[in-house]
C-alpha cells in the first residue's frame, strides 16, 4: 500500500532525502521546488518502506488505506500529481532502487579551518534551520538570541493551536536548543539591550532571522478604530504571545468580517467558529479559550478583492475547512463571475474544491448558517471593504458589491485584517521600505560585512515554514564562501565577553536550562489539564520559571 501526504506538508524535503526510490516530487534540484503547495508521493512507485514517515517533521504522511475521512482526498492529491508523466524508473542491476546522483557537498569549510563563532537573531524556523545547517556542517559555535525570554518564533507564536502536527517541527529545533557549541541568551532584543555593532564585535558573522512582525494596513476610513484588529495580533492573542495578552478582543457580535484569502485568513475563521471544546485540548491560550468558550460568534465573511481562481490559500487548508464539525462552507454569489470562475475549473484547482458547496446572498444581518450546522464561514470573492462604521467599534463594514461599483453594509462586530505581513527595520542594518526587507545578495547583507539575513526579513513574507530550509541553505553557504575567501571581519571580543555584556545590559536573560525549566513547566500545566501545554502568557511568568527551574534542588 501506497503513502501519501497530506494537509499538514512543510515542503522542507526531509522526506526526499531519505526515500529510496526517489518517488517524492519536487525534489529541491527540480524547478518546481518551492512552487507547488505540497510534495506528493508517486503511487506507482512507493514501495511501502515508511522512511518517508518517520522522518517527516510535521506527521503529514500516512498509509493510504489508514487515511481518515478528512483527508482520503490526498490520496487523489497525491496520484493527480503524476498523472500523464513516466513512473519513476528503478535500478534493478544493482543494491539501490534508483540511480543516485554524485554527492555534493555544497556547505563546509576546510578541515584545518577554525570554528566560527556565529549568532543568530531569532529562533524561529528561518533561524533554526540555519542554526541546524552550521552545527551540522561546520564545527561552528552559535550564539542564538530571541527578543522574548523564550524560543520558538512562528511555531510557537503563529501557528494555529488545532495544527499540533505542524508544531512538531519545532521538536526538532529543540534539540538544537541544548546543543554543545550553543549559547542561549533569550530576551534581548537588539537595538535595545544590545546594538548590531556590538553583537557583530563578539562574532565572525551575525544571521539575522527576525520574521515580519507587523502587517499591511487596508487605508480605509475608521480602519483605526475599536473592533479593527489585524490577524497577526489576534494569531498572536491566541497563541499567548506575551505583548498580546492584554489585547481586547470582543466576540460579542454574531458576525466578524475577515479581509483576506491567504491561510492566515482561514486560519482565523476557523479558530472564530470551531467548537471550544475541541480547541480546549490543544494549547491555545487560556484567555482566549475562555473568550471563545463565551463568543457570540456565529458566521465569518471572508473577503477576497479577487475572484476563486487568484486565491493566495492552499488547497489543503481549504480542504480543511469542509470537514470542519458542525461549521458550514458557503460561497457568496453576489457577483457572477465568482461561480463562472468554479463552474469552470478543474478538479486540481483551488477554485474546484469550492464545486458543490451552497452558494448564499450575505445579508446586511447575519441569517445564521443553515439547517445540521452551528455556525459558518462565508467566502466574498470579488469584494474588498471601503470603510468600517460605528462610533465605539466596529458596527457594520461597508464593501464592494459586484463589478457595477456598488457598496452593501454587512453588520460586524469585528473586522480583520489578514492581507500580508511586513517586516520591520533592524537598527544598524539597511532596510527597503517598499518591500520591508533588508536588501541582500544570496544573503548577505549590502554593505554590512559579517552580516546576513535569512527568511522573511530576507525574501519577504512569503512560503511556509519549510521554505526556510532552502533560504538558510543559500545564506549558510554565502556565510561559508566568505569565510574562506577571508572577508569576514575579526571579532574583537570572545563568547564570554558577549554574555557579560549581555547580562549586563539586561538582568533577565534566558539560558538554555532556563528555556527547559520553561518547557517543563508548561507540559506539567497542560497534564493537568487534559492539554499538550498550557502557555506561560507574560514575559514575568516566563523569566521565573525559568529563573526558578535553574536553582538546583537540595538533596538530603
Amino acid at each position: 500500500m501506497t503513502y501519501a501526504i497530506t494537509q499538514t506538508c512543510c515542503n522542507d524535503a526531509t522526506c526526499v532525502a531519505v526515500c529510496p526510490v526517489n518517488c517524492i516530487h519536487p525534489t529541491p534540484e527540480e524547478r518546481a521546488f518551492g512552487r507547488t503547495e505540497m510534495l506528493h508521493i508517486d503511487p506507482r512507485a512507493c514501495i511501502d518502506c515508511g522512511a518517508c514517515a518517520d522522518a517527516c517533521p510535521v506527521d503529514a504522511i500516512f498509509p493510504v488505506d489508514s487515511l481518515s475521512a478528512a483527508q482520503r482526498e490526498y490520496a487523489e492529491i497525491n496520484a493527480a500529481y503524476y498523472e500523464g508523466a513516466e513512473p519513476s524508473a528503478a535500478e534493478v542491476d544493482g543494491p539501490n532502487f534508483h540511480v543516485w546522483g554524485e554527492p555534493v557537498f555544497g556547505r563546509g569549510l576546510p578541515s584545518d579551518f577554525g570554528p566560527l563563532r556565529v549568532a543568530v537573531v531569532g529562533t524561529g524556523p528561518a533561524g533554526m534551520y540555519a542554526a541546524q545547517d552550521l552545527l551540522l556542517h561546520t564545527a561552528a559555535e552559535v550564539t542564538l538570541i530571541d527578543r522574548l525570554p523564550v524560543a520558538g518564533g512562528l511555531v510557537r507564536y503563529g501557528v494555529a493551536p488545532d495544527h499540533p502536527a505542524t508544531k512538531k517541527v519545532g521538536d526538532t529545533f529543540s534539540r538544537f536548543h541544548s546543543h554543545p557549541r550553543v549559547r542561549m541568551h533569550l530576551g534581548i532584543e537588539v537595538g535595545r539591550d544590545v546594538t548590531a555593532e556590538e553583537l557583530a564585535a563578539h562574532h565572525d558573522a551575525v544571521i539575522y532571522a527576525v520574521g515580519a512582525s507587523t502587517d499591511r494596513r487596508l487605508g480605509i476610513p475608521g480602519e483605526g478604530g475599536p473592533g479593527c484588529l489585524s490577524a497577526t495580533s489576534f494569531v498572536a492573542w491566541y497563541n499567548a504571545h506575551p505583548e498580546a495578552v492584554a489585547q481586547d478582543v470582543d466576540l460579542s457580535a454574531e458576525r466578524v468580517v475577515v479581509v483576506g484569502n491567504g491561510n492566515v485568513a482561514l486560519d482565523v475563521a476557523r479558530i472564530l467558529v470551531a467548537d471550544p471544546e475541541a480547541l480546549a485540548g490543544t494549547d491555545i491560550a487560556a484567555h482566549a479559550l475562555e473568550a471563545l468558550r463565551a463568543s457570540r460568534v456565529r458566521e465569518v465573511v471572508v473577503l477576497g478583492r479577487r475572484g476563486p481562481e487568484d486565491a493566495a490559500y492552499t488547497r489543503s487548508e481549504l480542504l480543511a475547512l469542509k470537514h470542519l464539525p458542525g461549521v458550514e462552507l458557503v460561497v457568496d454569489d453576489h457577483d457572477p463571475r465568482t461561480a463562472a470562475a468554479i463552474d469552470a475549473a478543474g478538479a486540481g484547482d483551488r477554485a474546484g474544491v469550492l464545486r458543490g458547496l451552497a452558494r448564499v446572498r450575505t445579508d446586511a444581518v447575519s441569517p445564521g448558517p443553515g439547517r445540521g450546522a452551528d455556525r459558518r464561514i462565508v467566502l466574498r470573492f470579488h469584494s474588498e471593504p471601503v470603510e468600517v462604521l460605528g462610533d465605539a467599534g466596529a458596527r457594520s463594514v461597508r464593501v464592494t458589491d459586484g463589478g457595477g461599483g456598488g457598496a452593501a453594509d454587512l453588520a460586524a462586530g469585528m473586522l480583520l485584517r489578514a492581507i500580508g505581513y511586513r517586516g520591520l527595520p533592524v537598527p544598524g542594518l539597511p532596510f527597503d521600505e517598499a518591500s520591508g526587507t533588508v536588501p541582500h545578495e544570496g544573503g548577505r547583507v549590502a554593505g554590512l560585512p559579517g552580516g546576513y539575513v535569512v527568511g522573511w526579513i530576507k525574501r519577504g513574507p512569503s512560503g511556509g515554514i519549510g521554505a526556510n530550509r532552502t533560504c538558510a541553505a543559500e545564506t549558510v553557504g554565502t556565510l561559508l564562501a566568505d569565510a574562506v575567501a577571508g572577508t569576514l571581519p575579526a571579532p574583537t571580543g570572545d563568547a564570554k565577553a558577549f554574555r557579560r555584556l549581555a547580562r549586563r545590559r539586561n538582568r533577565r536573560v534566558v539560558d538554555a536550562r532556563g528555556l527547559a525549566a520553561i518547557d517543563r513547566a508548561e507540559r506539567d500545566r497542560g497534564r493537568r489539564d487534559g492539554r499538550p501545554r498550557v502557555k506561560l502568557a507574560t514575559v514575568e511568568e516566563l523569566v521565573a520559571t525559568a529563573r526558578a527551574g535553574r536553582v538546583p534542588r537540595l538533596t538530603r
